[in-house]
């Protein structure tokens, strides 16, 4: 008797997870296939490990996402989120700004933002570059991580849109793995807000 009880409470923790994961899931790919419309007034690179003075691929990504949109949207400005980690030689902006340059984007219109160390200081930071948060704006990251980035840019106050970069086939279930347990976080936070 105790052993089916035991069996029948796992059986409804382990549905729980799938329904869960599949709702998780649900909103990630939704968040990744955002329709963006019209030109944007400025674009947030979120930042991504750098190896060295290189972009890791998955960073790599993200400024070949961020550069096609630039390169045919001329007015729209290019803010290049995150800090330089302990073991990254330069910032992970400053990988950004020089990936962009090199894919042809002006520099002028490439601003810095070096100090962030998280996804919600990306967006917190990078704010002192807009000067009205009514504007229209878009993030760009790896479709796994546009979900979060979104929610935490619209908490903070922006219109904005999330362009979605390729994701590394190699980290693709690690890094939706990763981005589970931090939009649990993130939805558990926004409980005792």
């Amino acid at each position: 008797m105790f052993g089916k009880k035991v069996m029948l409470l796992l059986s409804v923790v382990f549905l729980i997870g799938v329904i869960y994961s599949i709702f998780l899931q649900t909103r990630i790919y939704h968040y990744s296939h955002q329709q963006i419309n019209g030109e944007a007034d400025y674009l947030i690179i979120l930042g991504a490990r750098v190896k060295g003075e290189e972009p890791s691929l998955s960073l790599q990504y993200r400024i070949e996402a961020a550069a096609d949109y630039l390169l045919t949207h001329k007015n729209t400005l290019a803010i290049a989120s995150g800090g330089q980690g302990p073991d990254e030689d330069i910032s992970e902006a400053l990988a950004i700004k020089r990936g962009l340059e090199k894919l042809g984007v002006e520099g002028s219109r490439i601003m810095l933002e070096d100090q962030s160390t998280s996804t919600y200081e990306n967006i917190s930071y990078s704010m002192a570059f807009i000067s009205d948060p009514s504007q229209q704006g878009i993030v760009v990251s790896n479709g796994y991580h546009l979900c979060r980035a979104v929610l935490m840019a619209e908490e903070q106050g922006l219109q904005i849109t999330g362009l979605a970069a390729e994701t590394p086939a190699i980290s693709i279930i690690t890094a939706h793995l990763r981005e589970y347990a931090a939009l649990t976080k993130f939805y558990a936070q926004g409980l005792f807000r």
